[in-house]
């Protein structure tokens, strides 16, 4: 299920399977496996850059479906099985076959935590849907978890750094990821903004230039953004308990 997305209740969606949303997930399937297989022909910015084509369609296949009133338990279903081969296979190959590999048996047992905890995260997210607070995700999302892997290959490559050079780094990354993803943190969801509201020309001008800053070094911009995303959680953490606010439900 798109964990950047908002779905209906398990009873309340239809049985039926709709072409047009599953199209979108399809998409983020293929890219996820085209991942994997740029990663097991050393090219890794390839692979880098279709985990994130992944996450872009990943996250339209819930919208279209609800702008088309197309929802279905075949959907979800679906959509839950395209994340983990996307966001959890494809990241931990890449990493195991970009830096990992070289480390033996704890080059193995690091992605293994990624790709595992990929697992747990959706199968939590999928039976709290209903229950969890829906401001806050219960731990790193795995779209995230996934983008801060492929950003992390992505700014290397471009750089030049062999993945080799930089493996003890990699595996802190994964294990990072993987325990971030089965914690209990919170994570701002961002479903409360609403879309749809009327909003002043100042945000679209932001909006703008929100996009161009990516567009400068994509590479860079997506792997700090989602670091900082990652730390979020953390923060948030922290700053309620510090304020001994009770935890998130």
């Amino acid at each position: 299920m798109d964990e950047f997305d908002t779905r209906k209740p398990m009873n309340l969606r239809r049985r039926g399977i709709y072409l047009l949303p599953n199209l979108f997930t399809t998409g983020a399937l293929f890219a996820g496996f085209y991942a994997i297989v740029q990663a097991m022909n050393n090219r890794f910015e390839f692979a880098a850059v279709a985990i994130f084509i992944a996450m872009v369609l990943d996250g339209l296949d819930g919208r279209v479906a609800r702008l088309t009133h197309t929802q279905s338990e075949f959907g979800a279903e679906y959509d839950s099985l395209s994340d983990m081969v996307s966001f959890g296979v494809a990241p931990s190959l890449v990493i195991y076959e970009w830096a990992l590999k070289g480390l033996g048996k704890w080059g193995w047992f690091a992605a293994f935590i990624y790709c595992a905890a990929t697992a747990l995260r959706l199968a939590r997210f999928n039976t709290n849907i209903d229950v969890v607070d829906k401001r806050y995700f219960q731990g790193l999302p795995s779209p995230a978890a996934a983008a801060l892997i492929a950003g992390f290959v992505w700014v290397m490559h471009d750089y030049e750094i062999s993945g080799e050079s930089v493996h003890w780094y990699a595996a802190v990354l994964a294990v990072f990821a993987g325990l971030s993803m089965v914690s209990n943190l919170p994570f701002y969801s961002f479903k409360d903004l609403n879309m749809r509201k009327s909003v002043p020309f100042v945000a679209i001008f932001i909006a703008a230039l929100f996009f161009i800053f990516i567009s400068s070094y994509p590479p860079g911009v997506l792997f700090g953004l989602f670091m900082c995303y990652a730390l979020s959680g953390y923060v948030i953490w922290v700053w309620r308990k510090r304020r001994k606010q009770p935890p998130i439900a």
